[in-house]
């Protein structure tokens, strides 16, 4: 379930439409980062066959903008952060955060256009907080829900979360970090992160 939980990251991409601009509607937002990254995608499509490193790249510079790591890291690493030194604190972020851009480039290799049902948001005028409401339409099976928990931060809309049929992709991510920094210690996650980053480099 936690695997398709950050897959799911990906349907962030292709979660419908909106009219309003990117600055007002994170609706919108979700809409630009679609087009940009399907475009890219197209154009691009013989380069990644041939170097799958070319879509990690895409995935950093149009995806992966709009998503706060400093807050889904604090929350995913719990207490430990709290307890982890900054240098600690900035290698865990890094790492965490390649490991969603090697989940993206799965989840993109797997998309298979599936329909996506886009519901109204609800969102009071001047919130700084929303839940972008979606849910995954499947042949066979009843909808998916998924939603994106969003802020309004200086830099423009963020996601923070993603919750996918009632579970949350950090507090999922929470578990399995806190029993490793029970066992190994920070430094320990973190190599353990690096490692198997590391290995799907190769």
């Amino acid at each position: 379930m936690k695997w398709f939980a950050a897959a799911t990251f990906v349907l962030f991409l292709f979660a419908g439409n909106a009219g309003a601009s990117v600055a007002d509607s994170p609706q919108a937002l979700v809409r630009q980062t679609s087009e940009q990254m399907l475009a890219a995608l197209k154009n691009n499509h013989e380069a990644i066959s041939k170097d799958p490193g070319k879509l990690y790249g895409l995935i950093k510079d149009i995806v992966l903008p709009h998503f706060d790591f400093q807050r889904m890291s604090r929350w995913a690493l719990g207490r430990a952060w709290r307890q982890a030194s900054p240098a600690q604190r900035k290698r865990f972020v890094g790492e965490f955060r390649t490991l969603l851009v090697r989940t993206y480039g799965s989840a993109l290799e797997q998309y298979r256009d599936q329909k996506i049902q886009y519901l109204p948001v609800r969102m009071d005028p001047g919130a700084t907080h929303v839940s972008v409401r979606t849910e995954v339409q499947r042949s066979g099976g009843p909808p998916i829900p998924i939603n994106y928990g969003m802020e309004k931060t200086a830099d423009g809309w963020k996601v923070f979360d993603v919750t996918v049929d009632g579970i949350s992709l950090v507090s999922s991510y929470r578990s399995t970090f806190t029993s490793a920094v029970r066992s190994h210690g920070i430094d320990g996650l973190i190599d353990m992160l690096a490692k198997r980053n590391h290995k799907a480099d190769s």
